[in-house]
This record gives C-alpha cells, sequence and structure tokens, in this order.
C-alpha cells in the first residue's frame, strides 16, 4: 500500500496560521506577528516590567522606484531590507513587514533612549548601502521611531501609536532621522496635528495668501517678474512662518492641495498683469517625484488663461537629489511646455555643479549667503563672480537673491550679475499692493486697460 500522504487537520491548521502570520514576500512576520511578540513579552514581564523596545522603519524614497523600475525591481529591493534587517539585529529580536516600505522590529534587550539611538543608527547605516538591481545600483535612507515598554504604553496598541509618533517626527525632519519616543515629542507631534487640521481648513476656505516679490534687471531696477510667496496668519495661531507649514504639508501628504490652490491663486492676480512680466512659483520636493505634476500645473494654468511661457518654476538641489531621475523627467515635460525652471539656492547643496552638468535649467539663483557678505568678504564677491561667468558659458540668466542695500545690488551690477531680488527692491505683499507698485514701475499701466484688453 502507498502511505497515505494527506495532511492532518492539525497539520493544516498550523500551516493555514502560519501564512497567516507571515509576509509573503519577505518572508518576515508581518503585523498580527508583531501584535503576538510584543504581547508575548510584556506578559512574561507584568510582573517585573523590565523594559524592551519596539522600532518602525519606514524607507525615505521608495515610491519612485516602483515608478521607475517597475514593481518588481521595488519587491527585489524589499526582500534586500528584510535581509539586512535579520541579519543586524541582535539575538532573540524580531522584523515584520507590514504595508508597503513599513518594517518593524522588537528588540527585547533594548531597554533605554542611548541604546534605541544606537541600534536605530546601525540600522540605519545598513540599509543606507546600495541595492544591487542587475544593470544599475539603487541607494535609499530611512527614518526610524522607537518606543520604549512600558514608558511609551503598556498596552500593544498603545507602545505601537508611540512608535509611529516617533515614526512621523523623524520623517518630519528629514530623511535619515531617528526619535525616540517621549512625552515632549508627543506633544509638540499634537501641536503639529492641530496646526495640520487648521491649514487644511485654511486651504479649503482660501485662506491661505499669496504675496509677491519684484524680481527685477540690475542695470535699470526695472521689474521683470515676481516670485509667489506664501503667507498664513490664522485667526487662532496668528502668523504662522511657510518655514513652518510648508514642510508640514509635505510630511502631511496635502503639499499638492497648498501649491495647487496657491499657482491657481498667482495665476489668476498676475491676468491683469503687463505680459511681458514673469510669474516665478516654487515647487516642493513631493511634486518632483510625483509624474502627475506636469499635468496638474497646465490645467490650473488652461483653467485660468496664464500662458506656460510666463511661469518659472523654482526648484531646489535638495530637490532635485530626492528623486534624480523622476525628477528629470518632470523637468523636461515642464520645459516643453514652455515653462522655465530656475535652480534656487546656488551653491548650498551638495552637488552643484553635478546638477548643472545633468539637467537642464534656464535660470539659476545665487543663494542670499554669499549676496548678504559680498560687500565685506573677498571670498564670497570671488565666488559670485565665477558663478556668474560659469552661467555665462552655460548661457544660464542669473538671479542674486536677498539683496538689501545699494553696496550689494552696485556690486553684483558690476559684476555682470542679470538680476536681482530682496527687500532693496520690495518686501513681498499681496496682490492689491503689487498691483500698486506696478502703477508706479509702469507708467503706461493702467488695471482698466489690462482688464479691457
Amino acid at each position: 500500500m502507498r502511505p497515505d500522504n494527506r495532511t492532518s487537520p492539525d497539520e493544516s491548521h498550523k500551516e493555514l496560521q502560519a501564512m497567516a502570520y507571515t509576509d509573503s514576500l519577505t518572508g518576515l512576520g508581518n503585523r498580527h506577528r508583531l501584535r503576538e511578540k510584543v504581547k508575548h513579552l510584556a506578559a512574561e514581564r507584568a510582573d517585573d516590567p523590565a523594559p524592551f523596545t519596539v522600532g518602525l522603519v519606514n524607507l525615505d524614497g521608495f515610491k519612485p522606484i516602483n515608478d521607475l523600475f517597475g514593481t518588481e525591481a521595488g519587491d527585489e529591493i524589499l526582500c534586500q531590507v528584510a535581509h539586512r534587517l535579520k541579519a543586524c539585529v541582535p539575538d532573540g529580536a524580531t522584523v515584520t513587514r507590514h504595508d508597503g516600505d513599513e518594517f518593524a522590529v522588537v528588540l527585547p534587550l533594548i531597554c533605554e533612549r542611548v541604546s534605541a539611538e544606537r541600534m536605530g543608527q546601525m540600522i540605519k547605516d545598513v540599509l543606507s548601502a546600495p541595492y544591487d538591481l542587475g544593470d544599475r545600483n539603487v541607494r535609499l535612507s530611512a527614518c526610524l521611531g522607537f518606543a520604549v515598554y512600558p514608558f511609551a504604553g503598556a498596552e500593544f496598541e498603545d507602545l505601537q501609536k508611540s512608535a509611529e509618533t516617533a515614526l512621523y517626527r523623524s520623517k518630519r525632519r528629514g530623511r535619515g532621522h531617528i526619535t525616540v519616543y517621549s512625552s515632549e515629542i508627543a506633544q509638540e507631534m499634537m501641536r503639529a496635528t492641530q496646526m495640520e487640521q487648521a491649514l487644511r481648513h485654511a486651504i479649503i476656505n482660501d485662506a491661505v495668501e499669496v504675496y509677491f516679490q519684484p524680481i527685477v534687471r540690475l542695470f535699470d531696477n526695472r521689474p521683470v517678474g515676481f516670485e509667489a510667496l506664501a503667507r498664513w496668519n490664522d485667526p487662532d495661531l496668528g502668523f504662522v512662518s511657510p518655514s513652518v507649514f510648508v514642510p508640514l504639508a509635505e510630511e502631511r501628504g496635502f503639499i499638492d492641495l497648498l501649491s495647487e490652490a496657491l499657482l491657481r491663486k498667482a495665476a489668476e492676480a498676475t491676468l491683469t498683469w503687463p505680459r511681458e512680466l514673469f510669474l516665478s512659483f516654487n515647487l516642493s520636493s513631493a511634486q518632483l517625484m510625483d509624474l502627475r505634476t506636469t499635468s496638474n500645473i497646465l490645467a490650473i494654468l488652461a483653467s485660468t488663461g496664464f500662458d506656460p511661457h510666463r511661469l518659472e518654476l523654482e526648484i531646489t538641489e535638495t530637490a532635485v537629489m530626492t528623486s534624480a531621475e523622476t525628477a528629470e523627467r518632470i523637468i523636461q515635460d515642464l520645459r516643453d511646455a514652455g515653462i522655465r525652471i530656475s535652480l534656487d539656492d546656488f551653491g548650498t547643496g551638495q552637488s552643484s555643479l553635478g546638477r548643472l552638468r545633468d539637467f537642464a535649467f534656464d535660470k539659476l539663483k545665487i543663494d542670499r549667503a554669499f549676496v548678504s557678505s559680498i560687500s565685506k568678504d573677498r571670498a564670497s564677491e570671488h565666488i559670485v563672480k565665477a558663478i556668474i561667468t560659469m552661467c555665462e558659458g552655460l548661457e544660464l540668466q542669473v538671479v542674486a537673491e536677498g539683496i538689501e542695500t545699494e553696496a550689494e545690488a552696485k556690486m553684483l551690477r558690476a559684476l555682470g550679475c542679470g538680476m536681482g531680488q530682496g527687500y532693496y527692491f520690495g518686501k513681498p505683499v499681496d496682490a492689491a499692493a503689487t498691483l500698486r507698485y506696478l502703477k508706479q514701475h509702469f507708467h503706461e499701466f493702467t488695471v482698466a486697460d489690462r482688464m479691457n484688453a
């Protein structure tokens, strides 16, 4: 007789249970396994609650991998991440994978903040090494958030929520950050959430304003365009700096709503301007990772009747470096539509010359850090002169930012800088004040003439 190869009911149950607790892609445990492990550890230590740590790991810039190279490449990277995490955590630790590019670690022997930070740094270093995709290498960074039991929560749900709060804080601070949960961090994140809700409400109610700052020709100080700048004055929070609320919108995933609302408002305001003036508008790093950006911008321009050739989009080196291949595609699509691209804050990034070589820009803006010291520091003067000479060779227009004195304007003019921007020429003002400014500088310009044109 042949042996009976049928699986017993108990074996079938065990197999189904194992599948329910396993991530099918990486072979790691899943969220159910994480919950089981944490509850088991907490039960073991209930009488004498010896601390242990739960950490969440989230890859930075993973989404463009799938967009550019396909889901197979993304899956391969996730498997490599799983292998690296298992290899670097201590014996007795558990590694799980949750949705997308989020992983978790349970560290039974990590019992305080400094040890958690040290472990986080090791994990971050391991994950930052290049990933082999056959014909190319890809580099990624990771943000981490840790929560220590029982101080950050005695129940699984509370501990997980604390770890998520710490991870959100890391992501808010930028790529490659590590945070260990504390009550102070919880309060900070609560304030950020309150601000997020207020900002979302302000966007819906069209309460975020657009201010305009002139960009002038230096040889005669005549305005040639304006940069659009976001301003938000909340009834409860008061004036909130764009350096606070713009990164918040980017972190919480609604920067596209904010940017599109501001671009629409700015485009509508410029319809009464002289047609030779351009509008300069800032793109965020998140928008340079989203292949829908070009179509979204063109749709706004079409609906407002704004000529794409009058639009100039400013991007930073950091934004370009976030996902270079995606950014390159977006920049090319925008330029094909007639939109000009300006590299902002030149000289403050890590690879300025490489960006000029790899990307097609129309204009370069010299960072105010060089401009503010040009009249009293020879090194800054020579750097600015070198930048201007280089741009002449590359056929790039140049704008000097942050000009605040006549001496700075005069020196930049003598060095051959074509355009300037700063408080010396005008502070950012609202649309109504901008129209008054235009009447002073364009004597042939009246609002009635433009509206009846």
